[in-house]
């Protein structure tokens, strides 16, 4: 039953005067809004006063009940927040497009011998992290010329410093033949896993790396410079050829930066464009009075907001590292003093925020706001393109499907299920999850049966909805801490369940959300096309048709229309993830079950093989001297092998 405006006013009077995190809550469970407060009984009770906007009155109609987490301090509900936004994604807060493919780069400053890679990722406080980047592509061009200039390590392997300084592996035997990889042949990594850097001659290649990172070009050029002097002065000369090189590529970086600042400045600059529900963010990263870096970030969920809402809301998300001492908008940020104290202490010493008048700083906001405008003009062209056409398929679909499922409104979120398998063995299923008619690939997931190999598709798709499912089964009590770090958390609730298959997958399906008290979620089953007889010996193929809970017949959804097409691909989508992990499975126990066949192939000699040539057609295709060429193999060993795979 919908609570009362007074039933939850009552609730909100009830809550401690602590800092914390709140979520309104609908009937259904699912979090419609997530927010932090200094004083939670008072910011929750300001939501049922006379000067609320429309979308805080829209919140307050849907929400059922308030839920809470008290936190230590203003700070720790910062985090919290931006956590269970990226975890929820609420209607009704403002919140990054994608969140959760916007990647860091990362140093690994705890180990003697440390890595940069891309991640998306964070949690490592021995660790260093730069981001987040809006464009993956752009992150891989650069940690490519990063790697050209001071070559270092990717790969995965302990090294740790002897005694001597010098690397070696933990252990020994990690090191696949006792060699370097390509990457050192490559003059991309100086290969200390096998001693051929000392760990300050590395360390030091790391930090001029960081220095690139922060954008700092001018003191790592000087540094250059100055070292290829001294190498040439010491007639070193191949020495100070390297670092001409390295010195070249950097200032050709430095030439790139066209915007300047004051010199010596440190400062991000942000500047927002907004047109209905839709926003857009430009930040310029400013370094030693240089602009280094430039990305914009879309936003959703802005309706009725107002730039400093924006504004605030994206900075609490945006900035989980890498906080700048300086922090330059158009407008003052919804609660600033709060912003404030949370960026200070992410980032350990004073941090300002400036909204500049005149001058080279309101400059750059004008045109961090141009850049911001034109790239929401440009998305929106892009989104116009696609985005009608799916708006169009979800409505038609809910107007389809909202007298037979009780679906509320067009489904923003449909989780697809399928099941792969050949006679009963290797048997997997697959999740796929749609946002708003488009693929969110970050979300898929994948089911290895706990059945064992069972030849039986309703029982495996029961067994798959309830593993599933049953995360939702545990959800944060009322009142209550959420999971921490490390524990399992809950996945949202779809607006739509689609099951690949007809009325006996769609039974099994719905018999384990009745065990887990679920049956609210709608939920359809797309049957595949088959032939049926119409007589006198005649067939013809009956199109897919779609088949809800409690009706015998399929309902009516003509083929060719938006929804049917959308359905179709969502549907396609699982088979395809469910098919491709299948064909995994089976291509590794091929692989297990005919080497071991093979007398004379240890595990040794397996991974050798596999590492060679990857799969069973990699070693049928291979020729008896290329097996023979693997280590440990030979020749006699190598016949024997092919005779047992062709």
């Amino acid at each position: 039953m919908t609570r009362s405006k007074e039933a939850l006013e009552a609730q909100a009077a009830s809550l401690p005067a602590s800092p914390g995190v709140y979520l309104f809550k609908d009937s259904r469970g699912r979090v419609l809004y997530v927010g932090k407060a200094d004083v939670l009984r008072d910011r929750v009770r300001s939501y049922f006063g006379p000067s609320l906007d429309v979308r805080h009155v829209r919140l307050v109609e849907r929400a059922d009940r308030v839920d809470h987490v008290v936190t230590g301090s203003v700070s720790e509900a910062f985090l919290l927040e931006a956590n269970l936004i990226k975890q929820h994604r609420p209607r009704y807060n403002i919140r990054l497009k994608d969140d959760k493919s916007y990647p860091y780069v990362k140093v690994t400053l705890g180990e003697d011998f440390p890595r940069i890679l891309r991640t998306r990722q964070l949690g490592d406080r021995s660790a260093r992290y730069f981001g987040p980047y809006a464009n993956a592509k752009a992150v891989d061009d650069s940690l490519d010329l990063l790697q050209k200039l001071f070559p270092y390590r990717t790969c995965t392997l302990t090294i740790v410093a002897g005694d001597d300084g010098r690397g070696r592996t933990v252990p020994p035997s990690a090191l696949p033949g006792g060699r370097p990889c390509l990457l050192y042949h490559l003059k991309r990594c100086t290969a200390p896993c096998v001693g051929n850097a000392a760990r300050d001659e590395y360390r030091g290649a790391i930090d001029r790396s960081v220095l690139f990172l922060e954008g700092r070009y001018g003191p790592l050029a000087r540094d250059l410079h100055a070292e290829m002097a001294t190498a040439s002065e010491a007639l070193d000369f191949e020495r100070a050829a390297e670092l001409r090189d390295r010195l070249r590529a950097v200032d050709r970086t430095l030439e790139r930066q066209e915007v300047h600042a004051y010199a010596g400045d440190d400062l991000d600059v942000f500047g927002v464009a907004m047109d209905g529900g839709d926003a857009a963010v430009q930040i310029f990263r400013v370094r030693d009075g240089t602009v280094v870096g430039r990305d914009h970030f879309f936003l959703e969920g802005s309706e009725d907001a107002t730039e400093a809402e924006v504004l605030g809301s994206f900075l609490r998300q945006y900035y989980t590292v890498d906080v700048p001492p300086e922090i330059v908008t158009r407008v003052e940020v919804a609660e600033a003093a709060a912003f404030v104290a949370f960026a200070e202490e992410r980032r350990g010493a004073r941090v300002h925020l400036l909204v500049p008048r005149r001058g080279k700083k309101r400059h750059l906001v004008d045109l961090a706001t141009r850049n911001a405008e034109d790239a929401l003009g440009q998305e929106r062209v892009r989104w116009l393109a696609d985005r009608g056409k799916t708006e169009e398929a979800l409505q038609q679909l809910y107007a389809a499907l909202r007298d037979h499922v009780g679906i509320e409104g067009p489904p923003k979120r449909i989780e697809c299920y399928d099941v792969s398998h050949v006679q009963g063995t290797d048997v997997v299923s697959s999740m796929v999850v749609f946002e708003d008619g488009r693929p969110a690939k970050q979300q898929y997931r994948r089911f290895r049966a706990k059945l064992g190999d069972r030849n039986d598709d309703f029982a495996n798709m029961r067994d798959t909805i309830r593993r599933r499912f049953a995360r939702l089964s545990r959800r944060t009590p009322e009142g209550g801490v959420p999971p921490t770090e490390g524990e399992e958390r809950t996945w949202p609730t779809p607006d739509l369940i689609v099951i690949d298959g007809g009325k006996g997958q769609l039974s099994a399906a719905r018999a384990a959300l009745s065990d887990l008290g679920q049956l609210q979620i709608p939920i359809v089953a797309l049957a595949k096309e088959h032939r049926e007889a119409i007589g006198n010996g005649e067939m013809r193929v009956k199109p897919e048709e779609v088949f809800v809970p409690e009706r015998s017949e399929p309902i009516p959804l003509a083929p060719g229309t938006p929804p049917y097409h959308l359905l179709q691909r969502v549907r396609d989508e699982a088979h395809r993830f469910a098919v491709t992990y299948h064909q995994k499975l089976r291509s590794r126990r091929a692989v297990r079950s005919v080497l071991d066949e093979v007398e004379g192939v240890g595990p040794a000699r397996k991974r050798a093989l596999l590492r060679r040539f990857g799969s069973v057609k990699g070693l049928r295709e291979a020729t008896t001297d290329e097996l023979a060429d693997v280590g440990g193999v030979g020749k006699a060993l190598a016949e024997r092998i092919k005779q047992a795979i062709s």
